[in-house]
């Protein structure tokens, strides 16, 4: 074989958490929208979880702080606007 085959710095599963949270973060955010209440509050916490546990990860130099915090953010938008969609129903 002519490459490495050892892992480099980057070949970690900590450089995936956040583009996940991302894709939660949007998914809740469009599902509180979309009245899909479950989804969204389901992803949005998904989302919270795997963006800190990404921005953490971030600071110590692995990831993206800018793919996580936005992933924290849109995540925490969908999970407490389901909320507030819920209590102004009521």
């Amino acid at each position: 074989m002519a490459g490495s085959t050892t892992p480099a710095a980057g070949d970690t599963p900590a450089t995936t958490l956040g583009p996940t949270a991302l894709v939660l973060g949007v998914l809740s955010a469009l599902g509180t929208w979309a009245f899909l209440i479950p989804w969204s509050v389901l992803a949005g916490a998904l989302a919270v979880t795997f963006g800190a546990m990404g921005m953490h990860y971030a600071r110590k130099g692995t990831g993206r702080m800018w793919t996580a915090a936005t992933g924290t953010a849109l995540g925490a938008a969908g999970f407490l606007g389901t909320f507030v969609l819920l209590w102004a129903m009521f």
